[in-house]
């Protein structure tokens, strides 16, 4: 049962946290300087002698899948070499690709594997990863390490897998950005989203109160929006304990039951309002953009033209047009207002763990 009262008590908020879940997520900007600093110890940017034939971004269960999704829609089709996602080492890796991988479990056997292939084949190779157990003792003396340096939940770790593949993308010279001003933004993110905020300029409780009682159907504007999406479900099934419906809005078009009954239920955004009348009931669409240029701006008028009642989750105007800036910021809104989220219905502890307790 959704206690919504504690978003207006700083005080009960902070001690419902007893597992210090608002604190980690608002780690992000700490997590960005971390790897910045683990980069520079292991002079990530002097790995690249020349452009990779192919990148290959491996996604292993939990945080880390989503942000090789994000690399893949960023680097878009102008990438000069082939972007693969794959949960393992392909068989075909060589001394002239590049492997990106992540994992929070150290004992990871696939990821261990696809390390030793990869390096004995020559690839060049980079984890974001812890520093003990099987992973990193097959990238011992071969393989380039970025271990999480902050007492950082897993579910918490996007930042951290994000920040290091920017690095490595950054040293190959396929993506380039500006690391400090992301630190910065999320940092700002953070502040904004801090407990003594009411919910009415606090963007993370604001989006934890249009979540709350609903089944959220996040439909990116675009496949850069759609990563960020899923990323939103993973944070919100992580700490809320809240299901979704991820896709693309021109997918969720075409599965015409659904989005009828979406564009009839609205978005329901007087957070006061029955659900029970509104068409389609628990149901609200969330249209996911970043809006980080023209294209990416025009897609959402056109989602949102098509269902004009939809919420629309996007970064402030504050932000500069930047992809990874906007959808950066995005991706620790998504963490936050879901930690939020699970405080005030107890899947975190908090005042609602006794209510589900009895049950």
């Amino acid at each position: 049962m959704l206690d919504d009262s504690l978003f207006d008590d700083p005080a009960r908020l902070v001690d419902a946290d007893v597992g210090g879940m608002l604190r980690a997520a608002a780690m992000a900007g700490a997590q960005v300087r971390s790897v910045g600093e683990s980069a520079s110890d292991a002079r990530l940017d002097q790995l690249a002698d020349e452009r990779p034939r192919a990148l290959v971004l491996i996604a292993r269960p939990g945080v880390g899948r989503s942000v090789m999704e994000l690399f893949r829609a960023l680097l878009g089709q102008s990438c000069p070499v082939p972007v693969v996602v794959a949960e393992s080492a392909p068989t075909w890796v060589g001394a002239l690709d590049l492997v990106f991988g992540h994992t929070t479990d150290g004992n990871d056997p696939v990821l261990a594997e696809s390390v030793a292939r990869a390096t004995r084949r020559g690839a060049t190779v980079v984890l974001a990863a812890p520093e003990d157990g099987p992973v990193a003792a097959a990238a011992a003396g071969r393989a380039t390490v970025l271990p999480p340096r902050l007492p950082v939940p897993a579910e918490l770790q996007f930042t951290h897998v994000f920040a290091a593949g920017l690095h490595v993308l950054a040293a190959f010279g396929l993506l380039a950005t500006d690391m400090s001003e992301l630190a910065e933004e999320l940092d700002h993110e953070a502040e904004r989203s801090h407990p003594d905020h009411e919910p009415l300029t606090n963007p993370a409780t604001s989006l934890a109160l249009r979540l709350a009682d609903r089944t959220p159907l996040l439909w990116g504007v675009d496949e850069v929006a759609e990563a960020v999406a899923r990323h939103g479900a993973f944070a919100l099934a992580s700490q809320a304990g809240t299901p979704c419906d991820v896709t693309s809005f021109a997918h969720a078009s075409t599965r015409h039951a659904l989005h009828r009954v979406a564009a009839e239920a609205g978005s329901g955004a007087d957070i006061f309002a029955d659900p029970d009348d509104a068409p389609g009931g628990l149901l609200r669409v969330f249209l996911v953009g970043s809006c980080h240029d023209e294209q990416s701006c025009s897609a959402e008028q056109a989602a949102l033209s098509a269902l004009p009642a939809a919420d629309v989750v996007k970064p402030g105007e504050s932000v500069r047009e930047d992809a990874v800036l906007r959808t950066g910021l995005l991706a620790a809104r998504f963490d936050l207002a879901s930690v939020y989220l699970g405080l005030a219905s107890g899947t975190l502890g908090g005042p609602g763990r006794q209510t589900l307790a009895m049950r």
